[in-house]
């Protein structure tokens, strides 16, 4: 098997076309498996319950379930499917960590829906442990406020149930995939494109 080419330089202020090049032949199919990796991560989730009722995997699967057979697209279940991804991670912003991993790849709506379903799930606990459960009010005239709280409401509440018939996360991978494939927005877009 060839070896593929490598940079030369040990500082990138030394960088050259060269240099350039054979960095592109490596990212071109590494960022192609964007969506493999993205659901290493999200199996992390499996068996740490958090003191919920099923683990955070399942919490996941289970929103995607309900917003699939609810007839979402493509994009909006991958979003369910993800929107906790950051739990392992971020204790204290686990939103802003699923947000930026989708930010290249779906709508404003769908990318302020995950950023923000921190905050508007809150209304249902945040007065147990000592937080304002009205914070969400100060997003009240945003225009993506209504589909956030809709998200919560059909989607991720209900979401806790060991009983729940829950699809496998086989079933959402094609998806996961296909969306990966090919960034909506990105400053490194136009590079990738040019193969």
């Amino acid at each position: 098997m060839e070896e593929l080419p490598t940079a030369q330089f040990h500082s990138m202020t030394e960088g050259t076309q060269a240099d350039w090049d054979a960095i592109m032949v490596h990212m071109r199919p590494h960022a192609s498996i964007g969506g493999a990796r993205v659901l290493d991560h999200l199996r992390l989730l499996e068996g740490d319950c958090g003191g919920f009722a099923v683990d955070r995997l399942t919490h996941c699967l289970q929103t995607a379930t309900r917003a699939y057979r609810d007839g979402r697209d493509e994009a909006y279940v991958v979003m369910a499917l993800l929107h906790d991804i950051g739990d392992m991670l971020g204790a204290y912003n686990h939103p802003d960590i699923a947000a930026a991993i989708l930010k290249p790849f779906v709508s404003d709506e769908l990318l302020w829906i995950v950023q923000h379903h921190g905050i508007f799930q809150g209304y249902n606990f945040f007065h147990f442990i000592g937080l304002d459960r009205n914070m969400r009010d100060r997003f009240a005239d945003h225009e993506h406020a209504a589909a956030t709280a809709e998200f919560i409401e059909k989607y991720d509440c209900p979401s806790f149930d060991p009983n729940y018939d829950t699809l496998p996360l086989s079933f959402f991978e094609p998806m996961v995939m296909r969306l990966f494939e090919t960034p909506k927005t990105s400053v490194y877009k136009k590079a990738m494109e040019q193969a």
